[in-house]
């Protein structure tokens, strides 16, 4: 055994575990890709048929056929999926593993999805603390997901921003998270891991123009340069602190070491076409799950999910996220929560 100060590193599996800190508890924050069922019923496609048909084999509010980031890391962890904020209550006895408070179409700034933006979400678990429900010196056990999948982005392409405004915007965007990253982190949360924007412009919303054979460009430069500023976010968050507690999960080369894979790999599965989504509407005026008056579905679906990497027009499968979780660039930033 090799001693480091007074912490002990053993090599489980292909994880090191450092006696001095082992997590036990996820806190979750941001939009659909990490949201596991906090979006009411009467409004999210979450909820409607067929998401979910893979896991838990019916709709549960999780936006893919399956299993989504959140579940991922989860496991990785060792630690249970956090339930919902929204189910607080109901399963209590579950609080012990942390919460989920993401919910989907949020921003760090207000979206048109009538749900609580980042800033609220975080007060959410300020409230709790308050409550007595978790304490500070539990948090010393806990690990923060933040996920900002590009939502403030898309209203702000919807509400007529410019072009020539866009990049003074990002930093807007950044900046906000910054301070949202920070307050996590005063709250006595250990490690806080941010996610990076995946390429935008590979979604399928953004391929469908080129028939889902290749990106927009122009999206996906300013995606880096989301992820440039929010690199460096980090990097003076950590200086401030003194500290490594935050760090940026790179899902921008872990959607593109997917993308580029010929060949399936024995961790990681290969996609045919992997800007086609499985689930679409049936003309622009519809969406994966949508029905018209009658009831009658309005979407077509793939006969196999696990053979696509996106789900719908901008989420991936659950297949799709294991790839994603597989890829050599998630596993390395992972390997910063210990």
């Amino acid at each position: 055994m090799n001693y480091v100060g007074e912490e002990q590193h053993v090599v489980e599996g292909s994880r090191v575990w450092t006696f001095g800190f082992r997590p036990n508890m996820l806190f979750v924050f941001g939009d659909s890709y990490a949201d596991t069922g906090n979006n009411r019923k009467a409004l999210a496609s979450s909820w409607k048929l067929p998401y979910g048909i893979t896991f838990p084999g019916k709709p549960a509010g999780r936006f893919s056929d399956g299993r989504v980031l959140t579940d991922f890391i989860a496991g990785y962890l060792g630690i249970k999926t956090p339930v919902p904020y929204r189910y607080r209550k109901e399963l209590g006895g579950r609080l012990k593993y942390g919460l989920n408070f993401a919910y989907g179409g949020t921003g760090v700034f207000d979206t048109p999805a009538p749900e609580p933006n980042m800033t609220t979400q975080i007060d959410f678990l300020q409230q709790l603390l308050n409550d007595s429900v978790y304490s500070k010196r539990a948090l010393k056990t806990s690990v923060a997901l933040v996920s900002l999948a590009g939502n403030d982005y898309s209203n702000y392409i919807a509400t007529n921003g410019s072009t020539a405004g866009f990049p003074a915007f990002i930093g807007r965007v950044v900046n906000q998270l910054k301070v949202n990253l920070k307050r996590i982190h005063n709250l006595g949360v250990r490690k806080i891991a941010a996610s990076a924007l995946q390429p935008l412009g590979c979604l399928p919303q953004s391929t469908a123009q080129f028939s889902f054979e290749q990106c927009n460009e122009s999206e996906n430069a300013l995606v880096g340069l989301h992820n440039q500023l929010l690199a460096q976010a980090v990097n003076d968050l950590n200086k401030e602190t003194n500290s490594s507690s935050f760090f940026v999960l790179d899902m921008y080369n872990a959607f593109w070491n997917v993308f580029n894979q010929k060949q399936a790999h024995q961790v990681s599965p290969t996609f045919v076409n992997p800007f086609e989504p499985c689930c679409v509407g049936v003309s622009a005026a519809f969406s994966c799950g949508s029905v018209d008056e009658n009831g009658v579905k309005q979407y077509t679906l793939c006969s196999n999910p696990k053979s696509k990497f996106f789900w719908d027009t901008v989420h991936p499968t659950e297949q799709g996220w294991r790839a994603v979780y597989s890829t050599p660039a998630l596993q390395s930033s992972l390997k910063q929560f210990w």
